[in-house]
């Protein structure tokens, strides 16, 4: 009997063990931390120009990964107020309880720390303040702005542009026309992908009580932004190719891309249902974003 039980609560201790395991993963937002890699490794090979060295790549993925994630946990640690109150983000763990506050904060600050260790011993200074910028802006700027401003989510796309330039001027060393082009053209596509979410979650955000475009403004309003931007977004992303940065092959593909995507952009003001015209939005956004990074990835060898 006594065996009995000692096996019932050894297997009781092992589920929970994976289901802690599973909750600290949840905590660093593992489709964020996938997403800036995509486009860390795409601006570190546009900058290599087919000149890759391997162990630097590996060492600004792994060691970018590590700094996301730690800003997504401290991120998590921040709003764990605000996700209660969310239908998307109430089953957080740091809002159900699988996981201590201070853990948390132990987590977030190893993932930090072992992220920036690697970071300044096998890359370059200027990959490194890219690295503290994304996330100063992230939780400081961002996090105060978000509850206060309808200009947060402008805020928010600063930072998700560190990755791409991370890794270029990885490669690079410098800060060049090239560097500033991709923070720009990330900053463009971001606004029409996170002004989506905004129209279709917009009750999650009334809930929470955040002042975020949509729920100040207006769905109307955020279309315009949307087609604004994904404009900005074609300008911008042909300049490399207006300032040799990328070639012609990038820039036809590009062109159709955006096209497309702004035609879907009009679309949205004869939308008869915002959410499901707004969801398939933000699904092209990320389709536009996979384009993007693989034809800049490849551009050495595209004709």
């Amino acid at each position: 009997m006594k065996l009995k039980n000692l096996y019932k609560k050894r297997k009781e201790y092992t589920v929970i063990k994976k289901m802690d395991f599973k909750s600290y993963y949840e905590l660093t937002k593992p489709g964020i931390v996938r997403g800036n890699l995509i486009t860390a490794t795409a601006g570190f090979l546009l900058a290599a120009r087919g000149n890759v060295n391997w162990g630097l790549l590996a060492a600004v993925l792994s060691g970018t990964a590590l700094v996301i994630a730690s800003s997504c946990v401290f991120n998590n640690y921040i709003d764990r107020d605000v996700d209660k109150k969310m239908s998307r983000t109430k089953k957080r763990p740091l809002v159900t309880g699988a996981i201590p506050a201070v853990n948390a904060l132990i987590f977030a600050t190893f993932l930090g720390l072992s992220g920036f260790i690697i970071l300044a011993s096998f890359t370059n200074w200027r990959t490194v303040v890219m690295g503290i910028f994304g996330v100063v802006v992230y939780l400081i700027a961002y996090g105060i702005s978000k509850r206060r401003s309808i200009h947060s989510t402008v805020i928010g796309s600063l930072a998700g542009a560190a990755p791409l330039v991370a890794g270029y001027v990885a490669v690079t060393n410098r800060f060049d026309g090239g560097a500033f082009l991709l923070f720009v053209i990330l900053v463009c596509w971001q606004m029409p992908h996170f002004y989506s979410i905004g129209i279709y979650r917009r009750e999650d955000y009334v809930a929470a009580k955040l002042p975020i475009l949509t729920v100040k403004n207006g769905i109307l309003e955020a279309k315009k932004q949307i087609f604004y931007y994904i404009l900005a977004f074609f300008v911008a992303s042909s300049g490399l190719t207006i300032f040799g940065y990328a070639g012609y092959t990038y820039l036809i593909i590009m062109t159709l891309v955006s096209t497309f995507w702004l035609r879907f952009a009009l679309a949205g003001f004869k939308a008869t249902d915002n959410i499901a015209w707004a969801r398939r939005m933000f699904n092209l956004s990320l389709i536009v974003n996979v384009l993007f990074s693989i034809l800049i990835s490849l551009d050495k060898w595209l004709p």
